[in-house]
């Protein structure tokens, strides 16, 4: 039986330690009978971890100054935790920089290019062994509101990442406005329970969503178009950072803010300034809302 209703996953025993420059294509085949162990359809996951080591985005130093060099811009912080934009887009504490499994004193960065990564391992695995798999690259994350952490897709090559479902309807006849599985992401996660984070198994293979698997040399958009755009969160800074940055109201951070809000938005959030709120608070607001108080001032609504 194959597409949604069953789902088989396994993750082999027995792969090697990766270094900078090792075939890896060969030793994931290696680890799956040659590629016996695969089938036209199937998902094949892969930690970032494993990729990063054979491309050597490995270094030796201090974590915090890679962290410092793969950070686009810190959108939290709680004591030593940074929760911060990647230069890939993600949004992840510590910029994915991982110093686990490791020698002492190395770190291991995320690929350069998770989704390119995926590419040519896909194209790999089919000129060598001749199959039409899906390829994801794996990582773990946080989620907002959530404790915890779970593994998400950051490069994908000849799967569907996203089911977009609007449009259409339910069993009752209901629309379904905005919703959009992250499939990309839940088959990371699938992926993960059958790897185990102690296991030493950075391979997986998730068979039974065959509906999910591009045709050969269609690769598709990658996980990459899962990373919303600035401003496009409604998160881009956290708690507290928001408010100073508010305060501030440097140009630079504007954006993560988001695109300005409906002049009765903005209004409301002014109403519930206290009667003794100065122009700083005023301008605060405005600056979170997207609007600039000159421009709020000749704008607003009378009344």
């Amino acid at each position: 039986m194959t597409g949604p209703g069953r789902l088989e996953v396994w993750a082999p025993d027995g792969l090697p330690e990766v270094r900078a420059g090792d075939d890896l294509a060969g030793l994931v085949l290696a680890g799956l009978a040659g590629g016996a162990d695969l089938a036209d359809g199937d998902i094949l996951c892969v930690t970032s971890k494993v990729v990063s080591k054979a491309e050597g985005r490995t270094r030796v130093g201090d974590r915090e100054a890679a962290i410092d060099d793969e950070t686009e811009r810190v959108v939290a912080r709680r004591g030593a935790t940074r929760i911060v934009r990647h230069r890939l887009g993600l949004t992840m504490a510590a910029g994915g920089v991982d110093a686990s499994n490791v020698a002492s004193g190395v770190v291991v960065l995320l690929p350069l290019d998770p989704d390119a990564s995926a590419r040519e391992l896909r194209a790999e695995v089919h000129r060598r062994a001749g199959t039409n798999v899906g390829v994801v690259v794996t990582d773990t994350a946080g989620r907002a509101w959530r404790e915890g952490q779970t593994d998400i897709a950051v490069g994908a090559a000849g799967v569907v990442v996203a089911e977009d479902f609007a449009g259409r309807t339910d069993t009752h006849g209901n629309p379904l406005a905005v919703t959009l599985p992250a499939v990309a992401d839940e088959v990371a996660g699938a992926a993960e329970l059958a790897q185990g984070k102690l296991g030493r198994r950075p391979v997986a293979v998730v068979r039974g969503r065959g509906d999910l698997v591009l045709p050969p040399g269609e690769d598709g958009p990658g996980a990459r178009s899962l990373v919303r755009a600035e401003g496009g969160d409604l998160f881009g800074w956290g708690a507290r950072e928001a408010v100073v940055r508010a305060l501030a109201g440097a140009e630079e951070d504007r954006v993560p803010f988001g695109h300005p809000a409906p002049p009765a938005e903005l209004a409301a959030a002014l109403d519930r300034l206290p009667e003794r709120a100065d122009r700083t608070a005023v301008a605060a607001v405005c600056f979170a809302h997207g609007w600039r108080t000159e421009d709020w001032e000749r704008e607003r609504p009378e009344g």
